[in-house]
Parts: structure tokens; sequence; C-alpha cells
């Protein structure tokens, strides 16, 4: 299995659609959560999201072609874009047959779909748009990226849910560690702040409605969570092979060492209570990148602020861990950002990534009321001064689809 590095990442998110302030914002604790601004929410019982405002997609591409795919595919191109650039491979000879895209998302156009259906209803067939279909599909934003960067390796998609992205960068990992490319742009995106995603997870109850307080609203480990908050973005990395990231002189971010998948075979929503498919799926990144639980630093939790997602995911980190459980630090970039569904995953390893660069772990906010069955160290309200060598990063989706991402800080 051949080295594989990042040398490249770029972000859409609600606190921040640029490297650095993204960072600056997470390390200070700033909620990117507020009122719904994007469409008439009166008659949510949620009416808070984790927006990105005043979002602009013919800053990465063309008016035209920005009409024709949906906001989940503009923002995977935006942040594809950061990403490539910050790799600095604009100017670099590549052989794009061996540099291929797999970006995943638990949606895609949910908004096209909306759109469209209502066109349907009011105004008949005949006037659907032809681009319905290629933009409503999940694999799109793949498949933009590789045509506006003309890469012809490998090309695909994962659509599992909110953990699309971990899978992604995983899969990428693999296809890079086999042979099948030299580089991959991987990660996810996601746009499902809309009519159809609100009343979904209204009906399930899944929201939270602390709508007076939209900032405090998202409280992952925290007793007086009551659901999680939609968000929409995007978060790409560029990883490549270590040999040809030393030999350009590439920055490099850090090391994907490991990548476990497991199910739940539990339940369509829920997750197992027990937290088996969470355990396996951690114990299994660990196993590929021959770690022992004590060399682990860092977590980065799925922590999605809801009741059973985070006494469940605090269980496996005990069950698995065991006395080292409570000499990690634990923390949810969610409680920022909200939840990115399939785009969480990918955000998550930037933030990680950078967490551990920079010697900062990213506190979880809006903990204010321990949850007795939460006993970890979540790094509460304030940013901490932690040198992190070793990291995971957790995603767990719907239909009990789970996966982790082992990562290693890079040292020259």
């Amino acid at each position: 299995m051949r080295r594989v590095v990042i040398t490249g990442i770029g972000v859409m998110t609600p606190v921040g659609s640029d490297k650095n302030i993204f960072w600056n914002n997470l390390v200070n604790g700033k909620s990117g959560i507020s009122n719904v601004e994007s469409f008439d929410v009166s008659q949510y019982p949620s009416r808070i999201a984790g927006e990105i405002k005043e979002f602009d997609p013919t800053v990465c591409m063309e008016k035209r072609e920005a009409k024709r795919v949906d906001r989940f595919t503009q923002l995977g191109v935006c942040a594809a874009m950061q990403a490539w650039h910050d790799a600095g491979l604009d100017h670099v000879q590549l052989n794009k047959e061996d540099v291929g895209v797999l970006v995943g998302s638990g949606i895609g156009g949910i908004q096209t779909t909306e759109e469209q259906l209502q066109i349907l209803a009011e105004k008949g067939p005949r006037r659907v748009s032809p681009f319905m279909v290629p933009a409503l599909i999940a694999n799109m934003a793949s498949g933009y990226i590789s045509i506006m960067l003309g890469l012809r390796g490998p090309n695909s998609t994962v659509v599992t849910a909110c953990a699309s992205s971990t899978h992604a960068v995983g899969d990428a990992w693999h296809i890079i560690g086999r042979g099948d490319a030299e580089i991959m742009v991987a990660g996810g995106a996601e746009a499902a702040i809309s009519h159809l995603a609100f009343s979904g997870f209204s009906s399930a109850r899944a929201l939270s409605t602390r709508n007076d307080e939209p900032e405090r609203a998202s409280r992952p480990f925290d007793l007086e969570r009551d659901g999680f908050v939609i968000g929409e973005g995007s978060g790409i990395v560029i990883l490549e092979t270590f040999e040809h990231a030393l030999k350009r002189g590439a920055h490099i971010y850090g090391e994907i060492v490991g990548y476990g998948m497991s199910g739940d075979a539990y339940h369509m929503t829920a997750p197992d209570p027990e937290g088996r498919g969470a355990f396996l799926c951690m114990q299994r990144a660990l196993k590929s990148a021959g770690l022992s639980v004590e060399e682990v630093d860092y977590i980065n939790a799925h922590g999605t602020s809801t009741e059973f997602n985070d006494k469940i995911e605090t269980k496996a980190i005990k069950k698995l861990f065991k006395e080292h459980a409570y000499q990690l630090a634990v923390s949810s970039t969610k409680s920022m950002t909200g939840h990115l569904l399939g785009a969480a995953g990918a955000v998550e390893l930037i933030a990680t990534l950078l967490i551990m660069e920079n010697g900062v772990i990213h506190p979880t906010i809006n903990y204010d009321y321990p949850d007795p069955e939460c006993d970890l160290d979540y790094v509460p309200n304030k940013a901490r001064k932690n040198a992190v060598k070793f990291a995971l990063s957790n995603s767990f989706g719907f239909g009990g689809t789970n996966a982790t991402l082992a990562v290693k800080k890079y040292q020259s």
C-alpha cells in the first residue's frame, strides 16, 4: 500500500469559505448558525440553519454553467478549485489520466428536484428543464469537477448519507494506495436547506427548535441538546502519493494512515444503542493504520447534537479506548457549522488536519450542562493548545453506515 498524503484543502462552510477564515472562526468558537434567509420557514418548527450567505458561484465557474447545475455542485466545484490551487497544481505538469475525482453527497440536487416539481405542477411537463436530471443526480459534483479540470482518472461518487464524504476520502485513499491513481480530488458537497429537507427532518423531529438562540442551538454532548441544525457546504481535499508530493515540493497537511467502515444492522435512522457499528469502524481504522488506542490523541466526533448519537458515540469511544478514553481530546465541528450532512465528514477532516498542523484543538461550543452519559473531554467552549500526532475523524449515517479516518501529523 502506497503512502497517501493530503496536499490541498478547500472549504465552503457557514463559518467561512476560505481556509484561513474557516480555521480562525473554529478556533475562536464562532457559530455559523442563524435564521434561515433563503426561503420562508415560518411554517416549520425549526427556523434556523447553517447557511452560506451571499454565495456567488460565478467566482469559480461561468454564469451559464452555474445555471445548469444544482447548488450542491456549485459548492463542490468552488471547494475543489480552492483545494486544487492550494495544492499548487495549477502550473504542474500532470498526466491527467492518473488524476481522479471522488466527491460524495448524501442527498444531491434536492433544490433542483423541488424547483422542477413546482414547475411541473404549475406549468406542465414541457416547461421542465432539460438540465433537470444532470443537475439533481448525486454524482454531478464529481463529474463536473473532472470536466472543469480535465481529469480522466477514476471518477465516482459515494452516497452514504452523513458518512458520504468520509467514505469518499477513504475510498480515494484506497484507489491511490493500490496504484489506480497518483492524485485524487476527494470530499463531499451538500446543499439541502430547502422546503423538502426541512419538511422531512421536521416530521422526524430531528431538528433543533432553539429558534430564539440560533448560535446556541447546536450543542453536541450537552444535556440540553434538542436536535441537530442543518447546514450546507463542501469540503474537498487533494490526496496524492507521498513520493509525488515530495518530488514536487508540495506542502503536506497530513497523512491518511487508516480507514474503517462498518454497518449497524439495526435501524434506518437510529444508531445501534450499544454503539457496535461506531466501535467497529474506529477499531478497523486503527487496525488498518497499525495504531494502538494509546497512540491516538484526538477524535473529531460525529457529534450531531442529537440525544442518541452523542451518548452512543461516547459509549463506543469508551468501549474501544477504555481508560485511554479519558485521556483523549474529543470535539465536534458541528457545534459551529451545523450538520453539513454528506459534506460533514470532509469538512471535519479538514478541521482535524488544521488542528494537527497548528497544535490547537478547536472547542465544542455551547457545552454548558454536562450530560452524565457524555463524560469525556469535549474541549468545552474554548480552544486548547495541544499537540496532536494521531487523530480519528468519525462519520455515521442513516442506514447504519459508518466511517472513520485515521490521520497522522506530517513531520518532514
